[in-house]
């Protein structure tokens, strides 16, 4: 959407409430209004003012917003320049899961959020991780990782109380993590989620996650896409296109594909094909 000097992008799970926008506003002006979800918002450049809870409050560059359901506020640019900023909307059904997977049940009462605006740069990385994530390409196992790092990084650092968490350790934490991995070894190319994870390995998704980290180093996304690279540099090498090699690896497109390739092995795809002797 692009309207004047404002623009925005939007993208909505079409499965539960679950949105995010990123926009860039120089003279749009917020009505008064509320969520029914928990909205989380980062503001990149600029300053954006609002009135909440009966007091006047700024976001500035860096700084995030932390809005409670159905918690009222306006909003409009502090500055000429006006703001450019990220939201994610998250539903209390969302939030409450993730609690109680990470507690094993025990996770009580949803977090409330006494203060609008927080100032926090480890809260500001993992929503701008989770935001980067929605709206571009990424698989379900990106997604659930970086949504419980999120809701749990608001829950401890922000809001009222903390959730009790609960991991797994030594036989069980190996155990838990060798089963998830041979379901990424068999489905290499499925569109495996975090659920079907921890409902192979016997545990909660936060409880696989955390084993899954501390036996092998990495999430388990981290471990399905380098799998996924794997197979790509063996197309590769027989010759394969790299679009080609792309798409049979199960990689959302060739750019996302050449991101992270260069990333795994520091060059592109192509210049790896060419290097052959």
């Amino acid at each position: 959407m692009s309207v004047g000097r404002n623009r925005a992008r939007y993208w909505r799970d079409g499965a539960r409430p679950l949105e995010a926008m990123h926009a860039e506003f120089h003279d749009h002006v917020y009505s008064r209004h509320s969520h029914d979800t928990y909205s989380f918002g980062i503001t990149d450049e600029g300053a954006q003012s609002f009135r909440c809870r009966g007091a006047d409050h700024t976001s500035a560059a860096g700084m995030v917003m932390a809005f409670n359901p159905d918690e009222v506020h306006d909003g409009r640019a502090a500055v000429e320049l006006g703001y450019h900023y990220r939201i994610v909307h998250i539903g209390p059904s969302v939030v409450s899961d993730i609690l109680a997977d990470a507690s094993d049940g025990r996770s009580g009462a949803l977090p409330l959020f006494l203060r609008p605006v927080l100032t926090d740069p480890l809260l500001t990385a993992v929503l701008a991780r989770l935001h980067a994530t929605l709206l571009g390409p990424s698989s379900a196992l990106d997604r659930e990782e970086l949504l419980t790092a999120a809701v749990l990084a608001m829950a401890e650092r922000g809001a009222t109380r903390t959730p009790l968490l609960r991991s797994l350790a030594g036989a069980g934490q190996r155990r838990a993590a060798r089963r998830a991995r041979a379901l990424l070894d068999e489905a290499l190319l499925d569109p495996v989620s975090a659920q079907q994870l921890a409902t192979a390995a016997g545990c909660s998704r936060f409880a696989l996650y955390r084993a899954f980290r501390a036996e092998y180093g990495m999430a388990p996304s981290d471990y399905q896409r380098l799998l996924r690279l794997r197979r790509a540099r063996a197309l590769l090498s027989s010759g394969m296109a790299p679009a080609d090699a792309a798409a049979a690896s199960g990689f959302s497109d060739q750019p996302h594909f050449n991101r992270w390739f260069k990333r795994t092995y520091g060059i592109t795809p192509g210049t790896y094909q060419r290097s052959a002797g």
